[in-house]
């Protein structure tokens, strides 16, 4: 059984740093995976069997009041593949929705675009550097259905 635990910022949600490190920082070799924005994020946090398997946040786009944006998805390496990314973006949508989100935004690695789209989201404008990481501009509109069946 899956279950998820949401907190505003990782005071009370550590697990979802411990996720981040793992997976963009030593994984990917991130270096600028923290930023002042995860003080006034919503993150979620999946776990399976009382171990924290993954993790993302959501925030309103800045100057905006009804795009949020999605972000810092990441999955503990056993767990990829069987559709956990897709429930955490679900779960972080949701969020977004009971604050007032008509859309989402994000920033998905390039090697990642294939999976947001069959989650609903469609790719705007070019792709663009992230840490020397290929990434593009994703977007989806609240309500529009997901493509892949969740687990």
């Amino acid at each position: 059984m899956i279950t998820n635990r949401c907190t505003r910022g990782l005071t009370e949600n550590p697990e979802a740093k411990q996720i981040r490190q793992t997976v963009f920082v030593e994984e990917q070799g991130f270096h600028n995976e923290f930023d002042a924005m995860d003080a006034e994020a919503w993150h979620v946090v999946l776990w399976k069997d009382e171990h924290a398997i993954a993790t993302g946040r959501t925030f309103p786009a800045q100057g905006e009041t009804h795009a949020w944006t999605i972000g810092r998805v990441a999955v503990r390496k056993p767990y990829r593949g069987q559709g956990i990314g897709a429930l955490v973006v679900r779960k972080l949508e949701e969020i977004a929705r009971q604050h007032g989100a008509v859309s989402f935004m994000l920033s998905a690695q390039v090697r990642a675009r294939g999976f947001y789209e069959t989650i609903g989201y469609h790719a705007v404008g070019e792709p663009y550097l992230d840490e020397y990481c290929p990434h593009v501009t994703m977007i989806k509109r609240a309500g529009e259905d997901n493509k892949e069946e969740l687990p």
